[in-house]
């Protein structure tokens, strides 16, 4: 909008304002007029009527209270009044000014043209500006993007377009929102006639998301996708921009039928990842910063673009890491060993325990196979008992060497956590890193002479433990059991041992069959009765024998009796 103030002709005579007379003035129009004359209360000014015209003095003052006038300034003034009681004139300065706004903002709505004002007040539905004359700003119409906080704006000064106008009512609405998007149009067909991909061009920040940053390249917007903001990791935008910022970017591709454009930062910058094997060789020591942890290890960022994975196995030599948490954390600084280096994946595998000695090197120094040791348990499972003998160390006595003679369905049985054990070291695995203790090979194994001491064809005597539908077990000795089939329990099958025997009742069987290797001693009651008739079978046997020779020898005794006599008589 124009300066609305008042210009100053200087000497202008009335002979050149009014060189036709006096003219016809109406009320209600705009007259030119010289000040002649100016006093506290009023200013007088000859407007070319028959009279003078007088104006309230307040209408030409400055704030501090001085006049912005002086005698034979040209003014413009409203025609109030044709005469008052004393035949003047009443003029207003104020009213000439505020109608001659009106004017202008009429012919700056009819040629479609902007104004000028300043944002002074929030009020419903939006905010009040200053053009001259109060106007309505909607809050739809304040940006291209809604504005959340309009009381921001109180104060600012802009351009604007009338889209509504209607002077009997005093309505005006105003639009900045139309413009901008004129502006924003006018900037798009330039951006799009001269863009092409691989350009390095300027933006501005628009809008952050989860995925990236939009960015204003002048009327139409790209974006950054997260990946292509650097080289390093970035678990969000924010972490890099703010909306607003002013960023140089790459134009990665350009679809000028869809408008649509994908940017890049890093690609601005060298890639760190070249040569990387030459910066970071195998066996190198080195320290890095904590970037993110997953379940399987943790990220250490090496310099910015480059991230190393310590994977869980390579935290410790001897702690079992469940989550790379219970070691470090976000932020930590931490030295590593490089273990790996693959340029073309970007994969550095890098290894913590390896700052330190393998306690597992010096194990079989320490702990022979065959040698006592002693500690506690420290974790029982279905398969055995683990034995701490030092800070991770674990020696595990399976369930198969806590015995010789126990059937033990879960080490649970004999053992709780914390429970003192000494066992013998069966076996040590550097490579996989196990170690394997036997607690049973303190003793002698029973079964190493159980054949001299149970011979087959021994016969046997001892109570049942155990009747099953398919024999009976019969404790031999501490720990030592033998068991009769079912077949072997009578001279016929028996089907339902349980009907004929129980446990506790004395059996008295004979050795059949001993297997030291599986642990197993074979009986049988019906051998026991076998042999009982074989014997008394042999003893009539003989019996019988004995009887037969007895009865021949007489007999020949007799034959040779008779020959002797009968060879005296021929005599």
């Amino acid at each position: 909008m124009s300066d609305m103030t008042t210009a100053s002709t200087g000497e202008a005579s009335f002979a050149e304002l009014f060189d036709k007379g006096p003219k016809a003035i109406k009320e209600g129009e705009v007259a030119k007029g010289i000040v002649l004359s100016i006093d506290e209360d009023f200013v007088q000014v000859d407007i070319g009527f028959k009279s003078e015209g007088l104006v309230p003095a307040w209408e030409f003052m400055e704030d501090d209270g001085s006049m912005m006038i002086k005698v034979g300034d040209q003014v413009d003034v409203l025609v109030e009044d044709s005469e008052d009681e004393e035949g003047r004139i009443v003029l207003s300065k104020e009213k000439a000014e505020r109608l001659k706004i009106w004017d202008e903002i009429s012919n700056a709505y009819e040629g479609d043209e902007a104004v000028e004002g300043t944002i002074i007040a929030r009020v419903k539905g939006g905010l009040s500006v200053d053009i001259g004359v109060k106007a309505f700003l909607p809050g739809s119409q304040v940006d291209l993007r809604p504005v959340r906080n309009l009381e921001t704006l109180i104060g600012t000064k802009s351009s604007f377009k009338i889209i509504k106008f209607n002077k009997r009512r005093g309505n005006i609405v105003l639009s900045r929102r139309a413009l901008l998007e004129t502006e924003r149009r006018k900037l798009r067909e330039d951006t799009l006639s001269t863009l092409s991909a691989g350009q390095i061009v300027d933006g501005v920040i628009k809008n952050l998301t989860d995925y990236g940053a939009f960015i204003d390249l002048g009327g139409i917007d790209g974006l950054l996708h997260i990946t292509d903001m650097s080289w390093g990791r970035i678990n969000h935008p924010s972490e890099l921009f703010h909306v607003g910022d002013e960023i140089k970017v790459k134009v990665l591709k350009f679809d000028p039928e869809s408008e649509r454009v994908s940017l890049g930062l890093k690609q601005i910058q060298p890639d760190p990842w070249v040569d990387a094997g030459m910066r970071y060789p195998i066996g190198k020591r080195l320290q890095g910063r904590v970037v993110s942890l997953t379940d399987y290890g943790a990220f250490i960022e090496l310099e910015p673009g480059i991230e190393g994975l310590v994977h869980v196995s390579e935290m410790s030599w001897t702690k079992r890491v469940k989550h790379p948490s219970k070691v470090v954390s976000v932020n930590d600084t931490v030295e590593a060993v490089v273990l790996d280096v693959d340029e073309r994946e970007r994969k550095i595998s890098l290894g913590m325990k390896q700052i330190e000695e393998n306690p597992w090197t010096l194990i079989e120094e320490k702990y022979p196979v065959g040698s006592n040791v002693t500690g506690q348990v420290r974790n029982i499972t279905n398969f055995g008992i683990f034995v701490g003998l030092e800070e991770g160390i674990d020696g595990l006595v399976h369930v198969s060497d806590i015995s010789w003679t126990e059937q033990i369905k879960h080490p649970s049985e004999k053992f709780e956590k914390g429970d003192d054990v000494s066992a013998v070291v069966l076996k040590i695995d550097k490579e996989n890193e196990k170690f394997s203790l036997g607690i049973k090979q303190l003793e002698p194994n029973p079964w190493d002479g159980i054949q001299s001491k149970y011979p087959i064809g021994s016969e046997i005597t001892g109570p049942a433990t155990n009747v099953t539908d398919f024999g009976v077990f019969v404790k031999l000795d501490e720990g030592i059991e033998g068991l009769v089939y079912s077949s072997e329990l009578a001279a016929e099958r028996i089907e339902k041992p349980a009907e004929h025997f129980e446990a506790g009742q004395e059996i008295t069987a004979l050795v059949v069959k001993v297997d030291p290797a599986e642990q197993k001693i074979s009986l049988s009651i019906r051998a026991v009765t076998d042999k009982a008739e074989r014997a008394a079978l042999k003893e009539l046997a003989a019996q019988q024998s004995a009887s037969q020779a007895t009865t021949l020898g007489d007999l020949l005794k007799e034959k040779l009796a008779q020959k002797a006599s009968e060879g005296s008589e021929e005599e």
